[in-house]
């Protein structure tokens, strides 16, 4: 069987301050760059938690000869360029044209990418695969759990699988479970019938956490409504990406069945249910003066964690705001620690300036818009090259480049500080650079929920705070303009009206 493979990830913030170009896809990060062709096959070590690493591990058991096409993927930011995705998906297509005629194609998507031209761009992508394909070739896709899925992707695809963890464990999985129902669609030649449901409201990426409720059930339900047989072949949940702002930003249910009344059945079933859980996806939100108070007053040995979601780089944030760093130095916090700041000029200076050497700073806040740096006086306490193994479940032993990186220090307080901008949300992010962080009374970081698979064991409880950035806790707060008028903007919270007054992004 004549599989081609590729993939094109990207997830995309609007309101993010800087976007991908085609560098951005071509330089790699915890994941291996842009692959074009031949090496796609060899760049992904095996069991890594990749979804096309997941799908390739698959395929030599179910008889697939592989043909590698182009995958790339680059870390959440702004849209992406019109040239980098022009460039790419036309070299993909390309290399699909040489190789045709296939039995299949898999693609590797996540499903809320947004373009300087598109809003849709995995629709575009799968439509365009299709019409080189033609109508009879199955075309599979594996989407992350934060994909706004859209009609047009459901249209140009026989079957899409997303993610079922959030924190990110079961990507690899997720590809391995393409695989296997690709080949299933190959072997009975049968195409699934397809239902696909939105919600009508948004949930903040904070309250989505799969380890917590009321997403565990949800989840729960989606597994048992696929495997009570007669129904569907495959069920999907994705909850989208609320910092994005399209027309069809909002969390959706994917249905495949037998036949249309299976797939509707198990599609109204899990809609049905997310719809009446719909008020218990609130969590509680800090301010970041509170969150030091909470951690400086705790009996608790074990290390406060508190999540500075807003400027979480997985979401599309730059990883540079000051807002919560600020409260702990000036609330005089001790044994704390915050990571991963994004600041290229900083690290540079420490570098320059050597451990031991105490050197004035104006310290990130320099891309969010109304966040300010902090200007004062660290000491350098230890400097790296910021090449980190990662050995949390989430990264799952990548290796990760953080660039030029060090450890500050002012008072009590410690920033890990880095020229490349990644999410924290790996305990050796911290510790590489020397951070003792079960001897810590505050761990902060720059991650929205990937985090906790790695910190949780070790935290006394885990807070999100209420700090700067582009993917704040509260949507009302994100000045939404192309959104279906009505949808709500937070679980039964207020429906998004075209032209209403917005607030501003600056939270």
């Amino acid at each position: 069987m004549r599989v081609a493979v590729g993939g094109f990830q990207h997830e995309t913030n609007t309101f993010a301050a800087s976007k991908a170009d085609f560098e951005a896809f071509a330089q790699a990060d915890a994941w291996p760059g842009l692959q074009d062709g031949p090496p796609l096959l060899t760049a992904f070590a095996a069991g890594q938690n990749v979804p096309i690493a997941g799908f390739l591990d698959a395929a030599p058991a179910l008889g697939f000869t592989l043909l590698p096409l182009v995958w790339c993927s680059a870390t959440p930011s702004a849209h992406v360029t019109e040239d980098a995705f022009e460039r790419i998906v036309a070299r993909l297509l390309e290399r699909l044209a040489e190789v045709l005629p296939v039995d299949a194609v898999y693609l590797d998507l996540h499903g809320a990418m947004v373009t300087e031209h598109l809003e849709d761009g995995e629709g575009e992508i799968l439509a365009r695969v299709r019409a080189l394909v033609g109508p009879d070739v199955p075309v599979v896709a594996s989407l992350d759990l934060h994909a706004n899925v859209t009609e047009k992707m459901v249209a140009n695809s026989d079957l899409m699988i997303a993610y079922r963890t959030y924190p990110h464990l079961d990507m690899g999985a997720t590809g391995g479970l393409a695989a296997q129902a690709l080949a299933d669609l190959l072997r009975t030649g049968v195409r699934p019938a397809k239902a696909l449901r939105r919600l009508n409201f948004l949930v903040p990426i904070v309250g989505q956490c799969t380890m917590e409720e009321p997403s565990a059930g949800l989840y729960g339900l989606r597994q048992a409504l696929e495997a009570a047989g007669g129904g569907a072949l495959s069920l999907s949940f994705c909850f989208g990406f609320p910092p994005a702002d399209i027309r069809d930003c909002a969390p959706t249910v994917i249905a495949y069945g037998p036949d249309r009344a299976s797939a509707d059945r198990a599609a109204d079933a899990l809609a049905a249910a997310i719809d009446a859980a719909e008020p218990a996806f609130g969590i509680p939100i800090f301010k970041p003066g509170q969150a030091v108070a909470v951690a400086m007053e705790s009996n608790d040995p074990r290390p406060l964690v508190v999540a500075d979601a807003a400027d979480n780089p997985g979401a599309g944030a730059n990883g540079d705001t000051t807002g919560l760093l600020r409260a702990m130095v000036e609330s005089g916090a001790h044994d704390a620690v915050i990571g991963v700041l994004w600041d290229p000029h900083s690290a540079t200076e420490a570098h320059a300036a050597g451990v031991g050497a105490t050197i004035a700073l104006d310290l990130g806040g320099k891309s969010h818009p109304g966040d300010t740096p902090l200007p004062g006086s660290w000491r350098v306490e230890q400097l790296s090259d910021g090449v980190v193994r990662a050995l949390g479940p989430f990264y799952a032993g990548a290796t990760i480049n953080l660039g030029p990186t060090a450890r500050l220090s002012r008072g009590g307080v410690q920033v890990v500080v880095a020229s490349r901008k990644t999410q924290c949300a790996d305990r050796a992010m911290l510790a590489h650079v020397g951070v003792d962080l079960e001897r810590q009374r505050l761990i902060a970081v720059k991650s929205s929920v990937h985090f906790r698979a790695d910190f949780n064991p070790l935290a006394s409880r885990i807070i999100v705070v209420d700090a700067p950035g582009p993917n704040p806790a509260d949507n009302t707060r994100l000045p939404y303009r192309h959104l279906e008028p009505g949808r709500r903007l937070m679980p039964g919270g207020p429906a998004f009206v075209p032209g209403a007054a917005a607030t501003s992004v600056r939270s």
